[in-house]
């Protein structure tokens, strides 16, 4: 049995299946999902199919601005940490953390007041990672600069 491997209570993920690399998340065993902050989303359909449009500045300046689409996983109800219920758009994506890629589903919100651009849920961590909430960055450090923000458009996630 391999053993799980230890997160930090923050730590930078990529998300290879957005083309998002070096996104800083809160490591949240108590929240159920994964969030991830877009600045706007839209839907619409593919070949009959929902999808979900989006846009993310993964800048630390609020530059790079990109946009992706993804097919529309889930839509349900997530209350956040104040109480407050809202519909989400669930999308399902790679994980890229510790040594482990793995696919997680994944709520599309504006965190834009929250410190974390990402908030790691414990189902995207069940069997995988644990979490040592005295540390922080175990998996390495990046310190993000404007250059380092993406600056071409996500590739459509079409079939």
């Amino acid at each position: 049995m391999t053993l799980p491997v230890v997160l930090g209570w923050r730590e930078w993920v990529d998300l290879p299946g957005l083309g998002l690399d070096g996104i800083r998340a809160k490591v949240d065993s108590g929240a159920r999902t994964s969030a991830l902050h877009v600045d706007a989303q839209w839907r619409f359909f593919e070949a009959g199919q929902p999808w979900v449009g989006f846009r993310v500045t993964p800048g630390a300046n609020g530059t790079g601005a990109v946009e992706g689409a993804a097919v529309l996983a889930d839509e349900r109800e997530v209350t956040d940490s104040g109480g407050h219920r809202t519909r989400r758009a669930f999308i399902r994506t790679s994980l890229r953390l510790g040594g482990i890629e793995r696919e997680i589903d994944i709520n599309l919100t504006d965190r834009r007041r929250m410190l974390f651009p990402m908030l790691l849920g414990r189902t995207a961590m069940a069997r995988a990672f644990t979490v040592d909430p005295a540390r922080s960055f175990l998996h390495g450090r990046r310190i993000l600069v404007a250059a380092d923000a993406p600056s071409t458009s996500l590739p459509a996630h079409h079939p």
